[in-house]
């Protein structure tokens, strides 16, 4: 903030008073996947959240579609109408942490979105209370569909990590992932490099494995 303020000509330049103070160490939070049977204990939770009062309908598509795109919840939560394309198979993200950009809309996503009703007078597609607005926080309804799921560790983020991780499952390289994802820089994408190693291991011992038990013979 200083050092901002000092950039703004704001306070005198070299004059921060925190450049000597040291920054805490900030420990690295492990990466966390959803497996197919917690996905599917999430999906069987979602089909009963709105009769439960678990989550509202539109909250329920928007935890659906975050898993189903690997996009931020901003990036969903500012959906509108207006910036889906069902016949391209297109969206457009206004609020996106590197600037607005085009993303594919898988048809799984599309359905969902299909399903949900229009508000008369909203653009959004994720209406807020006051009339004119979109939700901007799902939090409390995604601790009571996790709790109720079971997932008790699980962030909301960690859909997007979850998307992730099964794109490499199946093959996709860390360039494809980081563009799947709207990541910058190549950095960001790095982080799932652990999971591209134990997907090449894997394959390489059904490889090995077949390979054997045709030389074994």
């Amino acid at each position: 903030m200083f050092n901002l303020a000092e950039l703004w000509e704001m306070r005198p330049s070299g004059r921060n008073p925190c450049k000597s103070v040291r920054r805490y160490k900030v420990v690295g939070r492990k990466e966390r996947f959803l497996t197919p049977k917690e996905l599917a204990r999430l999906g069987r939770v979602l089909e009963i959240a709105p009769a439960e009062r678990l989550a509202s309908r539109h909250a329920a598509a928007a935890i659906r579609l975050l898993v189903l795109t690997g996009c931020r919840r901003n990036e969903i939560m500012g959906l509108a109408w207006d910036d889906l394309d069902f016949e391209a198979g297109e969206m457009r993200l206004r609020d996106s942490k590197t600037g607005g950009r085009i993303v594919p809309l898988p048809p799984a996503a599309a359905e969902v979105l299909a399903e949900l009703p229009r508000i008369d007078g909203n653009p959004w597609v994720f209406p807020g209370k006051r009339k004119g607005t979109h939700q901007v926080n799902i939090n409390d309804s995604w601790d009571r569909v996790r709790r109720r799921a079971g997932l008790d560790d699980v962030r909301l983020h960690d859909l997007r990590h979850t998307f992730a991780s099964r794109a490499l499952a199946i093959g996709e390289g860390l360039p494809m992932i980081g563009e799947l994802l709207g990541h910058r820089q190549v950095n960001t994408t790095a982080r799932y490099a652990h999971l591209a190693r134990e997907s090449i291991q894997a394959s390489t011992a059904k490889v090995a494995d077949s390979i054997g038990a045709d030389i074994l013979e």
